[in-house]
């Protein structure tokens, strides 16, 4: 079972970085780029309340950041959701359960 796990972790964190090497040129943009353009020319002489404390050498290794964080998101998910059904009496059938 660990086995498992630890090859579907080792999928996620591929899928993640994978892309980065096949596309070296391509530019993966955000919401957040089009947000400061927009506001930009709504107002230009808007100044940010703060700074980060730190900023991603590029928008590839923000993106790759942002996908690893929603891939944890939603393993944490999964695993609350397991944990509670799997919790559930083992004499009423679960349909989300083989057995």
């Amino acid at each position: 079972m660990k086995k498992k796990i630890i090859l579907i972790l080792l999928a996620v964190v591929a899928l993640a970085v994978l892309p980065l090497f096949l596309l070296p040129d391509a530019e993966f943009g955000g919401a957040d780029a089009e947000a400061e353009n927009l506001i930009t020319a709504i107002a230009p002489d808007y100044e940010p309340w703060f700074q980060g404390f730190w900023e991603p050498p590029s928008g590839e290794v923000e993106s790759l950041l942002f996908a690893l964080q929603a891939a944890f998101g939603a393993g944490v998910v999964s695993f609350v959701l397991g944990y509670y059904i799997g919790k559930k009496s083992p004499e009423k059938k679960n349909p989300l359960v083989h057995t």
